[in-house]
């Protein structure tokens, strides 16, 4: 329910903003059904194949590791805000090889950025991604999962975050306190500005810097970003949805 709340919150902010209600009210049809079926898939569909089938799935084979493992609240706010993200790093980086690519090309399309096409992707696409897995499993895990769906949940709110117009202005002290270490939405976009250079990172700037592969925002506005945003695909929204591959 928060994270809901909180994605309605995020789009009523959006809408404030001149320049995001225009590119809305332009959005072709076929990009509304796409992320509007995305969403779904993301946000609904794979959390409750996650509950009925993975966490069933390791009840049958690891039966008695069943909330067996107990980590203090802080600790499994870390291992799912940090150690996770860690992962997911090499898990997008990897999509952004010649190999994988095209499973994760979709995402691409989108040509400014928009917190309703945060998810837009083939829908199985996502089952290459760690939270699918890893989550599943650590929360089967842990006698108390609380710190770590705290985790999951800032997470998520980020995810949106940073794919939303919603920027954080480079004079205001918010910007020099979350600048050297979160990524922003700027930064975000930056790498669907620059596809496969860098910022591959989802919470944390930090895996970024440490590989090489982090890029500086020289630019004073999102808008600025956005400009020649996106990757044309000659497919067709059935494609986009079930297969990409080409």
């Amino acid at each position: 329910m928060a994270s809901l709340i909180s994605f309605w919150l995020f789009f009523a902010l959006s809408l404030l903003q001149p320049q995001q209600r225009q590119f809305l009210a332009s959005k072709p049809w076929q990009d509304w059904l796409l992320d509007g079926v995305s969403l779904g898939i993301q946000g609904a569909i794979i959390p409750l194949l996650q509950l009925l089938l993975v966490i069933n799935f390791y009840s049958l084979i690891i039966p008695h590791w069943q909330h067996s493992f107990n980590l203090f609240a802080g600790g499994q706010f870390l291992l799912g805000f940090v150690a996770i993200d860690y992962v997911y790093y090499w898990s997008h980086r990897a999509l952004h090889s010649k190999l994988l690519f095209p499973i994760h090309q979709v995402h691409h399309t989108v040509s400014q950025m928009d917190m309703v096409s945060c998810a837009r992707n083939t829908f199985w696409s996502s089952l290459f991604l760690p939270y699918v897995w890893l989550n599943s499993l650590i929360i089967y895990l842990l006698h108390d999962a609380r710190g770590y769906i705290l985790a999951i949940s800032c997470t998520y709110l980020l995810d949106l975050w940073r794919h939303s117009s919603l920027i954080i202005n480079k004079k205001c002290w918010l910007h020099d306190c979350l600048n050297s270490w979160l990524i922003l939405p700027q930064d975000h976009g930056l790498h669907h500005h620059q596809i496969g250079k860098g910022n591959f990172g989802a919470n944390l700037k930090l895996w970024d810097k440490i590989h090489g592969t982090y890029l500086k925002n020289t630019l004073p506005n999102q808008l600025s970003i956005s400009s020649g945003m996106g990757i044309k695909l000659e497919l067709t929204l059935w494609q986009k949805l079930f297969w990409p591959l080409t």
